[in-house]
């Protein structure tokens, strides 16, 4: 009757505890999806770049990781421990004693140094997996211009001591969680019974010898879970190393630092009074700049002033820091030291959106893009939406002028034809001309271009400076020598 009664009630007490779990774990899963969605945008542009597709892919798979493995690893070592409390005066009330309660504290101690240990190799074994994933999904991305400019002796270079080395890692990471898995909780099976053989031998008495085989057994299945649970956080952990930039980025820090994001505070479609002839309108004092990782400054004493009605070539080197001083300029990256202005105000006055309305920019190619939406979406993206009529009028009077006339007269939809990788297909020079009158649209007392007229034909060329002249209040061209 005793056994009856402890079934009947464990069921529904063990249902209780399945589906409050799976809610918990959902809800928890949900509010960690969200962070890491809004960590994912808050990330500055350099940082996605520096990464690449294949960490960013390495990235998201640690993401789902982090989210199934923390929740029930969580769980299941919770519960484990809770049981353990309980096997452990159990084990001192049987025949074994003290002695029983003194070889539990030595194998959870062991358990942890085994616990430590299998999260060392397997952090190791994911910075190796990742690698390969990474090099596996860079290599299919650039393969057709591997083949073409690769000789066929060195297309596969690396893969095999990749592999080889991936390998090692595994069968490492292998023996360490037999040992914790399997070896830690047998064993302790083996030595806790051992245990009880002198009270066994002295002929104690059955209830203290039931009592302490009792204790053992419970303890065994509180290890089997606790081990399991301990591998899953293990895992949950090398996981959180690489998932952590976009959970900080979510709370305004940027990866690497405790710089805080700067939020926007100026109001959306900020309509600027128009500046003054001659006014200075965007000011860099002695700025100075550093890429995470570098030991020395890329840029350094970089002092800069643009006034209404400026036009300024910057020329130089590939690799010299133009791109880089164009971001600064932007508010793209935060110089390491110096001041930059926008009509006598800072970053931190004007927000990022007060301090895009005062300067707009056109990036290099690979950094601009162009959405799979309307043609007019894509060049209104800085007006309200749907766009009014004036919008409509000013966007389609400035692709005239830049001479993306007849691409909007081969359009069927014409300003409405969506584009990008579904719909129109612009060419190389049609989507730089699309990216240069989205700056001008924005209406800023700056328009910077980097490397914007690399892809146009003299004569579009011509037409697109001549509208540049007419419509940016300040110019800014970055250009090779």
């Amino acid at each position: 009757w005793g056994w009856a009664l402890l079934l009947a009630v464990t069921v529904p007490f063990v249902m209780l505890s399945t589906w409050s779990q799976g809610k918990l774990a959902a809800g928890l899963g949900m509010l960690l999806r969200r962070r890491l969605l809004a960590g994912a945008l808050e990330l500055p542009p350099h940082q996605i770049n520096r990464d690449g597709i294949g960490q960013l892919l390495g990235r998201t798979i640690e993401a789902d990781n982090l989210e199934r493995l923390a929740l029930g690893g969580g769980f299941v070592s919770a519960l484990a421990v809770l049981e353990l409390a309980f096997a452990a005066p159990v084990l001192v009330a049987g025949a074994g004693g003290w002695l029983h309660g003194g070889l539990l504290a030595v194998w959870l101690v062991l358990g942890g140094v085994l616990a430590a240990r299998l999260s060392r190799g397997r952090a190791r074994w994911t910075d190796q997996r990742l690698a390969l994933t990474g090099l596996t999904v860079e290599r299919i991305v650039g393969h057709r211009t591997r083949l073409a400019q690769e000789v066929p002796e060195r297309w596969h270079d690396g893969e095999d001591e990749a592999l080889s080395a991936y390998l090692d890692r595994s069968e490492q990471l292998d023996g360490r969680t037999l040992a914790l898995l399997v070896v830690l909780p047998r064993g302790w099976l083996i030595a806790g019974l051992a245990a009880l053989a002198p009270a066994f031998i002295g002929g104690a008495d059955l209830v203290a010898l039931s009592t302490g085989v009792g204790g053992v057994v419970l303890a065994w299945q509180s290890l089997t879970k606790l081990t399991g649970g301990l591998d899953q956080l293990a895992t949950a952990f090398v996981a959180w190393r690489r998932v952590a930039p976009l959970f900080h980025a979510a709370a305004g820090v940027l990866p690497g630092g405790a710089q805080p994001v700067r939020r926007a505070t100026a109001p959306e479609n900020l309509v600027l009074a128009p500046s003054r002839a001659g006014e200075p309108v965007l000011e860099a004092v002695d700025v100075a700049y550093r890429h995470a990782n570098r030991p020395a400054d890329v840029l350094t004493g970089c002092s800069l002033v643009i006034r209404n009605g400026d036009q300024v070539l910057l020329q130089g080197p590939s690799g010299s820091g133009k791109s880089t001083f164009a971001s600064l300029l932007t508010g793209m990256q935060t110089a390491r030291r110096g001041l930059l202005l926008a009509r006598g105000l800072d970053m931190s006055c004007l927000g990022e959106t007060g301090w895009r309305a005062r300067v707009s920019a056109s990036p290099q190619f690979h950094e601009n893009h162009v959405l799979t939406e309307s043609f007019a979406f894509n060049l209104l993206m800085s007006r309200s939406w749907p766009a009014r009529k004036e919008d409509m009028d000013e966007a389609e009077a400035i692709c005239k002028e830049l001479g993306l006339g007849p691409l909007l007269q081969r359009m069927p939809a014409g300003m409405y034809q969506i584009v990008g990788e579904t719909g129109w297909q612009l060419s190389h020079g049609e989507k730089s001309r699309l990216f240069i009158a989205r700056a001008l649209l924005q209406r800023a007392d700056v328009i910077i271009l980097d490397e914007s007229l690399a892809a146009l034909d003299p004569e579009n060329m011509a037409a697109t400076l001549q509208c540049l002249r007419a419509r940016a209040p300040a110019l800014v061209m970055i250009a090779h020598p």
